[in-house]
């Protein structure tokens, strides 16, 4: 369980890391089956030309147009994932920063997150729930590393507390990025963190957490599994694209 200090952070900060949250061996079945899978381009996938960012392959049939972003669906992809996603003590823990039984969504991440050397791409400053439609913003990111994270192969950046912030329209881009020109964007870039993060570490973060994250630099690929939760009482609004997929009570689950 969470120990009262780490629950204040997390509040504070907008985000907490648990170091080596998950077992090697545990970690090292889910890399398997995930690199497994991209071997075999295991469908639905989603391809860095797909996304269009600044530095990506152009087209599908271009140069690296076969690098993969993400393995979409995680949760229905092999029964580490849902064993990971529902685990007991996840749930209990997320549970507590809620105050509520706890829900995963799989609109949303679900995923496991790749970052190539050569063709991957920098995510500029932004939040989860910038494209996210609940009821309200309190939503979770649970992200585990299954290897080395770091600045050299595109690791996360967090700016702590900025999960509080009102940001003006004016200070974002089209697709609700924090537009790097503006000055006053730049002081709040400037509060930034670089993650460390190592093969079973945890790190959850608040939808409205603003992070980035840089190009691989390094000769290996990186993977992340990453997913969604809330509490039950935060609903996804009827018609969108968060209600789409369904949603996994891990308490309900696990009782």
């Amino acid at each position: 369980m969470l120990t009262p200090t780490q629950i204040a952070q997390f509040h504070q900060d907008g985000f907490l890391l648990l170091r080596q949250r998950v077992t090697p061996i545990q970690c090292a079945r889910l890399r398997s089956v995930a690199e497994q899978q991209l071997r075999d381009a295991v469908p639905p996938l989603e391809y860095e030309a797909e996304v269009g960012y600044a530095g990506a392959p152009a087209a599908r049939h271009a140069v690296g147009g076969d690098t993969v972003r993400r393995l979409r669906g995680a949760w229905a992809r092999d029964a580490c994932f849902q064993e990971w996603a529902a685990d007991p003590s996840l749930a209990a823990e997320l549970a507590q920063l809620f105050g509520e039984p706890v829900v995963l969504n799989l609109a949303h991440h679900n995923c496991v997150m790749t970052k190539h050397p050569a063709w991957s791409t920098a995510t500029g400053w932004h939040r989860d729930i910038r494209y996210w439609s609940f009821s309200d913003s309190n939503l979770i990111t649970v992200w585990l590393a299954l290897g080395d994270e770091n600045v050299d192969n595109g690791g996360l950046q967090l700016i702590p507390a900025s999960h509080n912030w009102q940001v003006d329209p004016t200070q974002l881009d089209e697709r609700d990025f924090l537009r790097p020109e503006l000055a006053r964007n730049a002081e709040l870039v400037a509060q930034a963190v670089a993650l460390s993060l190592h093969q079973g570490d945890v790190l959850l973060f608040h939808s409205s957490l603003f992070h980035a994250a840089g190009k691989n630099q390094s000769g290996e690929r990186k993977l992340s599994v990453a997913f969604a939760y809330h509490g039950r009482r935060t609903r996804p609004l009827p018609g969108s694209r968060s209600a789409v997929a369904g949603e996994v009570d891990v308490t309900v689950a696990n009782d």
